[in-house]
C-alpha cells in the first residue's frame, strides 16, 4: 500500500510480524503504557514478557501483522483470545498500535483493512471486538469506519495518571 502525504510519497508494508520486530513492537506497546491510555496496563512491560505474549500469535486464529516504513516497524495489528471460556472461541479481541511519530499517516487504516482481511478468511472467527478507552477518538473513526459497532460503554472501569476511565465497546461480525 502506498499513500501520498505532500510531494513525499510513503511506502507502507505490512507483512506477519517475525520475531526480530518484537523489540520494536515492544517499545510502541510501552510508549502507550507509560503516556496514553489505549492501553490500561500500568507498567511497562519487558521483553520476557512481550516474548509469550508474540508467541500466543500468529497461532490459531490470532494473527500478528506489522506496518513497515523506512525498514523499521511504524505499529501492528493483532486479534487475541476475547475471554478464556470455550464459548468464545470464535470471538477475537482487535488492538491496533502505531507508533507515535508515524501517526497519522495511514497506518493505523492500512493495519486495520488487513487484519480483517485475515479474520474473515479465518473460519474459526465469527466477531472481533475492540475495548477502547473513552476519548480515544481517532480509535472510534477508524473502527466505525470499517463498519465496528458501537455496543455500549462500561463506566469508571480502570484508573490511570490518577483518573477512573470509561472504556468503550465495539463489534463486527466477520
Amino acid at each position: 500500500m502506498e499513500k501520498q502525504r505532500g510531494e513525499k510519497m510513503e511506502k507502507i508494508k505490512i507483512r506477519i510480524a517475525e520475531a526480530k520486530d518484537i523489540p520494536q513492537l515492544l517499545d510502541i506497546y510501552n510508549y502507550e503504557v507509560e503516556h496514553g491510555v489505549a492501553t490500561l496496563d500500568l507498567q511497562p512491560k519487558n521483553l520476557d514478557e512481550w516474548k509469550q505474549w508474540f508467541a500466543a500469535h500468529n497461532v490459531d486464529n490470532h494473527p500478528l501483522i506489522a506496518a513497515e516504513m523506512d525498514g523499521r516497524v511504524a505499529g501492528y495489528a493483532s486479534l487475541s483470545s476475547y475471554r478464556e471460556k470455550e464459548a468464545y472461541r470464535s470471538t477475537v479481541e482487535l488492538s491496533v498500535y502505531v507508533a507515535p511519530d508515524c501517526r497519522h499517516r495511514g497506518v493505523a487504516t492500512a493495519l486495520m483493512e488487513e487484519i480483517l482481511k485475515l479474520a474473515r478468511e479465518e473460519n474459526s472467527i465469527h466477531t472481533v471486538v475492540s475495548v477502547i478507552t473513552t476519548g480515544n477518538e481517532a480509535s472510534c473513526h477508524l473502527h466505525e469506519k470499517f463498519g465496528f459497532e458501537f455496543c455500549g460503554t462500561i463506566r469508571e472501569v480502570g484508573m490511570k495518571f490518577g483518573r477512573y476511565l470509561d472504556i468503550d465497546n465495539y463489534r463486527l461480525s466477520v
